[in-house]
């Protein structure tokens, strides 16, 4: 694991970037992952929670911005 701050980027239209994390189960178990890895936010994927591309052939549009909640 990288001494770097990890990241996470919200792609236009497609996944979630993570780059220098651990991706943990629900069980606990450290899922194995290169140094960086897409997660699905579309739910088409087929190899969930990682991201497979299955967003572009089911038009999934966000623009990657995210609006924090107003209090």
């Amino acid at each position: 694991m990288s001494e770097e701050q990890a990241t996470v980027t919200i792609r236009a239209n497609g996944s979630l970037r993570i780059k220098g994390a651990q991706l943990i189960g629900a069980d606990g178990e450290v899922i194995p992952t290169e140094e960086s890895f897409s997660l699905c936010r579309c739910g088409h994927s087929d190899n969930k929670p990682f991201c497979d591309g299955a967003h572009r052939a089911a038009g999934f549009e966000h623009p990657g911005t995210h609006n924090a909640p107003t209090e």
